[in-house]
């Protein structure tokens, strides 16, 4: 079972990188199944419907979220009828939406997990905790679980990798927009990288325009930050291979597409 994972889209840009893209990607590692983080896709904050729509067309299975989730207020008009996009699964009790969901790729299923991590970011319920809860519940129905977990720190990422090892397929961290180059098995089977990188705006910082940035670190002062239109764009992403009996993953490869790291030299 090969997976397909594209780290956080920002904005227009991200969107027609994955567009453009995907369809190769897809002819290049012939993935069973695609994932695509999709919390910056609106402009660099939330998501839409017809976003969410777009993925799908595409050829994405499954959508996930982070702490942007809730930016787009007509997120609350479909994510409960969304059945192919999760949000942190340790959002409080009573949240709109789900944090896990199965998908079945040629008759086997696959359960996706999205969490998110509390260090530097707003104290919502325990994910370690909810990991636990929702791997036995996962594990009732299948031996393959990929793990998005969307955290600022990458110690609590790396925590969480060596926490599920052995428990899940694969823990790939977002959120922070860069790429890590950690990616590898852990010792039980599961495979990690502690950040996927973005898929966005390649020129910017962190996908947004530099100057905003830069201003509001030599003055302290409140900027209005915005996806960079200008520059050159990237795709960031992994392939995992997984055992479909074991669940345990096998190989690991980070992908990342710009002009200095050209498709074609995959």
């Amino acid at each position: 079972m090969k997976i397909l994972f594209i780290g956080d889209v920002a904005g227009s840009p991200g969107r027609d990188m994955v567009q453009a893209y995907l369809p190769e990607l897809k002819v290049k590692y012939r993935p069973d199944m695609t994932i695509i983080n999709g919390e910056n896709a609106a402009a660099g904050k939330g998501i839409t419907q017809k976003i969410y729509k777009q993925f799908l067309q595409w050829g994405a299975h499954v959508i996930t979220m982070g702490n942007h989730t809730w930016d787009k207020k007509e997120i609350f008009e479909f994510i409960d009828e969304a059945k192919n996009m999760i949000r942190p699964a340790n959002f409080p009790e009573g949240t709109p939406g789900k944090g896990i969901t199965f998908v079945n790729i040629n008759g086997t299923e696959v359960a996706v997990v999205n969490a998110q991590g509390r260090t530097f970011l707003p104290a919502i319920d325990d994910p370690f905790r909810k990991m636990d809860e929702l791997i036995e519940i996962a594990r009732k129905r299948t031996n393959i679980i990929f793990v998005d977990f969307h955290a600022e720190a990458t110690s609590e990422k790396q925590a969480m990798g060596w926490y599920l090892d052995g428990r899940v397929s694969a823990v790939v961290g977002t959120h922070t927009h860069t790429q890590t180059a950690d990616e590898r098995i852990l010792p039980s089977g599961t495979a990690f990288i502690t950040d996927v990188g973005m898929t966005g705006p390649y020129d910017a910082i962190l996908g947004m325009e530099k100057e905003a940035v830069m201003k509001k670190f030599l003055t302290s002062l409140p900027v209005r930050f915005e996806i960079d239109k200008n520059g050159r764009n990237q795709l960031n992403g992994i392939i995992v291979d997984i055992d479909k009996q074991t669940g345990k993953a096998s190989v690991i490869e980070r992908i990342m597409i710009n002009d200095d790291h050209p498709f074609d030299s995959l």
